[in-house]
């Protein structure tokens, strides 16, 4: 079988790597093209025909300015579906150009199935109707979408959380708090505070000015920045630059955010898929999202999204479990506010967040969630 996987993130990119692992374990003859990343390199043993970091533009201006850009790399993605003429064209999450290979893929008999799907049920709802109409089978990672997507006539199947098994495959590998701080020159007898500011530019020259901010009010701690897999180290020394660091910059670890998270007394997180990953190892987090700031677009905002929460530790609960500082929201002041009250690890409120966790494992489940969703692929394809 012939396999055509879009992925356009970081996080899509780990997560399609693991179901092209598994499309491979049961497909002995499998064939990959893919737009992606490294591990989705790793995984297949073929390079990328476009990697993601070029394709992660963020927000309405972004997209203008790199239009031209984008247009060439949709064309790229049709040839390849017209000329290669996979067996199956597998899309993950990134909707605003996965959407429109799946009309075209659907219009000359290509079934396309959606892992990861997008988060319709936010905003854009309207998107649905292409759901239904181009894409053969989707496969959820989020336990709630199968009732969202019930409610529009579409049966969607939730085969479990990637985050869950690849944090579990990555435990094994975790090393002591005191050996992770020897190897990495990290001081071992302060507290560790983890910042993860995004995987994208602009998230991140949004973000960490405040998250440094608030960190830099507990001087006992350390803050880390778990350094974003498409992004350079140069990238970062020059937003440190531009916030004034020049020889005592704070430390990025590289490909090891999940240790790092683990390690950690508490973390300052991007709303994202990185939100989950910390609920799922269980270190108190303030979830942060600052995009600019603006009041005016946190007002729009809040009219236009269709859900209470924006985090995923939150929408699969459904209840506030972490706190969401959005846009104005998201200061050093509120921040520091937060993290002084989840570094009392006696408290009432570290202790309610650590059970809205207990509710958040309960409901995803440990199932396999690439190989559920490989099977259930190939099976449909067997079919056809």
């Amino acid at each position: 079988m012939k396999y055509f996987v879009i992925a356009g993130e970081a996080s899509g990119d780990i997560h399609a790597s693991q179901l092209i692992k598994a499309l491979r374990s049961s497909d002995n003859e499998a064939e990959f093209r893919f737009f992606g990343g490294d591990f989705m390199e790793q995984a297949s043993g073929v390079a990328p025909e476009v990697h993601y970091k070029d394709m992660a533009y963020m927000g309405f201006i972004e997209v203008i300015k790199h239009l031209g850009t984008i247009m060439s790399f949709m064309k790229t993605a049709r040839q390849i579906v017209s000329e290669w003429r996979p067996d199956a064209v597998v899309l993950v999450d990134y909707p605003s150009f996965n959407l429109k290979i799946a009309k075209f893929a659907h219009s000359l008999n290509i079934p396309v199935f959606y892992y990861i799907s997008p988060k319709v049920w936010a905003w854009k709802e309207y998107r649905v109707k292409e759901i239904k109409e181009y894409v053969t089978e989707m496969y959820s990672i989020l336990p709630f979408e199968t009732e969202f997507f019930a409610r529009h006539n579409y049966k969607v199947e939730y085969v479990g959380n990637p985050t869950v098994n690849e944090i579990d495959e990555a435990k094994q590998n975790f090393r002591s708090r005191e050996l992770f701080c020897k190897e990495n020159g990290i001081d071992e007898q302060r507290e560790l505070l983890a910042l993860l500011p995004g995987s994208r530019k602009k998230e991140v020259e949004d973000n960490l000015k405040e998250m440094l901010g608030a960190v830099s009010q507990f001087a006992d701690c350390q803050p880390i920045v778990c350094g974003a897999p498409g992004l350079s180290p140069e990238f970062y020394d020059s937003v440190f630059a531009k916030l004034g660091y020049s020889e005592h910059k704070p430390k990025v670890l590289f490909g090891k955010s999940f240790e790092m998270v683990h390690h950690a007394k508490a973390a300052l997180v991007t709303s994202g898929t990185a939100t989950l990953e910390t609920a799922i190892l269980r270190t108190p987090q303030v979830v942060c999202y600052r995009m600019g700031g603006s009041r005016l677009i946190y007002e729009l905002y809040s009219r236009v999204l269709k859900v209470k929460y924006v985090s995923l530790p939150n929408l699969i609960a459904d209840a506030p479990v972490v706190k969401e500082l959005l846009l104005h929201h998201c200061n050093a002041g509120n921040m520091a506010a937060e993290l002084a009250l989840l570094l009392d690890q006696e408290g009432e409120y570290y202790k309610k967040q650590q059970a809205g966790y207990d509710e958040i494992a309960r409901r995803l489940t440990n199932a396999p969630s690439a190989e559920t969703a490989a099977c259930r692929l190939i099976d449909k394809l067997k079919k056809k």
